[in-house]
């Protein structure tokens, strides 16, 4: 069974549609607890963005729930897990606003013959867009109770919403993703043909998009 996704999606309200994504933060290499489980953190007040020319996702789960700042601002959330990624033209831009006006943090990787690979991969997203396939999908599946077989990531439900929507899948493909974000975390996360820059400014041209 295949199922073909073409739109974005912008949340509102909490847990609506759900379709799956990638995001890079510039904390490079996250390294947890046996390579294997999210973080919990408070989310900064700024969402970055995400662009990615191609992703092939394994062991897919997705669900909704709420990230909460450092000052108990809340913010709905679908979060998306994967057991493995494998992604292509990779750039993420985070835009600071500092006493000389903004400035964005610009990272790109997997260009070229490079490939950016993740594990145990989760981010935490409220915007997508992008063309998306996928392979041996089920929709309507509470959130703790996704099939291991389908979506192995360790620890998958980060936030206590067993109950809640969720739809998991065994494989994805994604094409033209773009999308906004609050948070994302992995067991390891590889960077080949990393650049960062600094650029003064923001908007269209500096950011990703």
């Amino acid at each position: 069974m295949e199922s073909h996704v073409r739109g974005g999606t912008r949340w509102k309200r909490f847990a609506v549609v759900m379709v799956p994504s990638v995001a890079a933060t510039a904390a490079i290499g996250v390294a947890l607890a046996q390579g294997a489980l999210a973080a919990s953190f408070s989310v900064s007040g700024q969402q970055f963005k995400v662009t990615a020319d191609t992703l092939h996702g394994k062991g897919f789960v997705q669900y909704g729930t709420v990230d909460v700042e450092q000052n108990g601002t809340p913010h709905a959330v679908a979060v998306s897990a994967f057991t493995d990624a494998t992604i292509k033209g990779l750039c993420q831009s985070v835009v600071v606003p500092t006493p000389i006006g903004d400035v964005t943090l610009k990272l790109t990787a997997g260009n070229g013959s490079k490939t950016v690979v993740a594990k145990n991969l989760y981010i935490d997203l409220d915007q997508l867009d992008a063309d998306a396939t996928f392979h041996k999908i089920n929709i309507g599946v509470a959130a703790g109770a996704t099939d291991p077989n389908y979506a192995a990531v360790e620890g998958k439900v980060k936030a206590g919403a067993p109950n809640s929507f969720a739809q998991e899948a065994e494989s994805a493909d994604l094409t033209g993703v773009k999308q906004t974000a609050w948070a994302t975390s992995a067991g390891t996360f590889k960077l080949a043909g990393l650049s960062l820059r600094l650029h003064k400014g923001s908007g269209p041209g500096v950011e990703c998009y």
